[in-house]
């Protein structure tokens, strides 16, 4: 039997288990209908598109941060979201805090009175559109009190994908034993289902995320917005588990926003492509289970680039199957903890976000970025590890830096996915996640989000409610009969046919649904290679994102 046959029959039975799983769930109030499901707090963004900055106009910028790590970690339970392996025992139980889960917040006004756009990201493996709703809620009570004058066009939360902070979504609290428990309850119809996520948590974040959106807005000030963009190639980045995708971006992307007044601190918000995933997890041989917090690589470019006197924030990119690389930053040395590889993964890329527009010999006279000792002690402990030690900006050049003019144009859409996995059907029935499964006719949804933003006449970015597969962004083998598993074309246009080929990804943007692959190479069948199918709503996910894109590209033209 050849491999195509067995992935056929694995992929029906798998799909079979699964629906009579789900079938076998009594559905309660937990999934709503349509006619009780309500859209609310959802922001359009700006209906107009300007294609020229209105005269005079300036950019506006104010920045907030906020920790998310919760104080009493060590007096009550807290779980890791984002592992779930037999080394820990499936019990994602934080044991200890390395750094710091963060919020980032700003705010940005392009002068031309169509509102403020107000973007979040948080530290944390990812946030449903349902919880996202309640943040803008809560914002919006505290603005209508603090600034009744001020125009919103759109509030955007952001996941930065850290698989090493609390769990926000609930697929890692306790599962298995929570998934029995919710079982025994549903068949017997005593006691009340378990929620996903930890609901006290979760309304700690919504507080302080909130605070920090109205801070980002209280410290608006003007400035200068200037872009740069530098191919940091396929070194730091790795394709882990998905080769059917041939599509990577390896490009590290940086937005600067300069204040006119110089007392004020200017801010660097970066793009990167790369999921943060490794500290949480013990190494082989080390004692205990190493279930540790933290803000992941993330928090160390913040570290860098923070010390060079910035704000900074941090959007992922289209990561589905895309990790970071730590060769080059690890120099083969022999780590006693993962969390180790993360520190210096981000520290070594906060320098190079930090040097993109700068020369060798500029690099050389900053003691931040280059310092010789530092050099000289890595490179004998390397070494002595029977390593090699590469210096990251060993035949550096420099890329130039572009002015943005001060346009911002963003438009939000909100779409319809069916949930054809039956795990996730399941999910929803037994509460164990904190998305909002919709019934309408013996068919399950959800409803989301999707949206697409303009930084002056150079920036495309596309904001994307998930793990978005490269290539569905740039192009790629899985999007064709030859290269798919079903031997089909996906049919539908990648992001950069549609909105341009330099279009950027922010990821998990407004919801995290799960991995986002093309239709036509979804199987159940290879969990090897394919087990990201099992993470996602199901087989019409991809193509349900990418015709909202059309759809909202048309809209977009016509408003111009």
């Amino acid at each position: 039997m050849n491999k195509q046959k067995q992935r056929e029959i694995l992929d029906k039975t798998i799909n079979g288990a699964l629906r009579a799983f789900a079938a076998s769930v009594k559905s309660g109030n937990e999934v709503l209908t349509s006619d009780s499901f309500v859209t609310d707090n959802f922001y359009i963004g700006t209906p107009a598109f300007l294609n020229e900055c209105i005269s005079n106009s300036k950019w506006s910028l104010g920045f907030a941060d906020v920790v998310l790590t919760p104080v009493d970690y060590k007096k009550r339970e807290y779980y890791m979201g984002g592992y779930m392996v037999p080394d820990n025992k499936f019990k994602n139980l934080v044991e200890d805090v390395v750094d710091n889960m963060m919020g980032r917040a700003v705010a940005l006004d392009d002068g031309s009175d169509r509102g403020v756009s107000l973007f979040c990201t948080i530290d944390c493996i990812g946030i449903a559109n349902s919880d996202i709703k309640e943040i803008r809620k809560l914002f919006k009570e505290k603005a209508e009190r603090i600034y009744p004058d001020k125009k919103i066009n759109s509030i955007n939360i952001f996941s930065t994908h850290a698989h090493s902070c609390v769990d926000t979504q609930g697929l890692w609290t306790e599962f298995p034993s929570k998934l029995l428990r919710n079982l025994r309850r549903k068949y017997t119809g005593k006691g009340v289902l378990e929620k996903g996520a930890d609901e006290q948590y979760m309304r700690f974040l919504y507080e302080r995320v909130s605070e920090a959106l109205m801070n980002a807005l209280g410290n608006m000030v003007p400035g200068e917005m200037s872009f740069a963009r530098k191919d940091i190639t396929e070194d730091y980045f790795v394709n882990k588990n998905r080769p059917s995708a041939t599509g990577i971006v390896t490009d590290i992307t940086r937005l600067t926003f300069t204040p006119d007044d110089m007392n004020n601190t200017p801010t660097i918000i970066v793009n990167l492509p790369a999921h943060p995933d490794v500290a949480g997890l013990a190494v082989k041989g080390e004692k205990g289970s190493g279930r540790r917090l933290s803000g992941e690589y993330v928090y160390y470019m913040g570290e860098v680039i923070n010390k060079a006197g910035y704000n900074f924030m941090f959007f992922n990119g289209a990561i589905c199957a895309i990790y970071m690389s730590c060769d080059k930053s690890n120099d083969g040395l022999k780590l006693n903890h993962r969390y180790e590889m993360s520190v210096r993964f981000g520290r070594e890329i906060g320098k190079i976000t930090l040097s993109l527009t700068k020369t060798l010999d500029e690099i050389k006279k900053d003691n931040l970025l280059y310092d010789e000792q530092e050099i000289k002690k890595e490179a004998e402990l390397a070494k002595r590890n029977g390593g090699k030690y590469t210096l990251w900006c060993e035949n550096w050049e420099p890329v130039q830096e572009i002015k943005i003019d001060p346009i911002l144009n963003i438009r939000l859409k909100q779409i319809k996915i069916p949930v054809k996995n039956n795990l996730m059907v399941a999910v929803g029935k037994l509460k164990l996640a904190n998305f909002k499964v919709i019934c309408e006719e013996n068919q399950y949804y959800v409803w989301s989000e999707i949206g697409y933003i303009e930084l002056g006449k150079q920036i495309k970015i596309a904001m994307v409610p998930g793990e978005f597969c490269c290539d569905l962004l740039v192009g790629g083998a899985s999007l064709y009969a030859e290269g798919s598993v079903t031997h089909t074309d996906f049919g539908l246009p990648a992001l950069g046919e549609i909105f341009g080929e330099d279009t950027i990804v922010f990821g998990l943007a407004n919801d995290a649904v799960g991995y986002i692959v093309p239709d036509n190479d979804y199987t159940m069948g290879d969990p090897q290679h394919h087990y990201h199918e099992l993470i996602s709503l199901g087989c019409e996910t991809g193509s349900s994102v990418m015709k909202g894109f059309v759809e909202l590209s048309g809209l977009i033209n016509e408003n111009r």
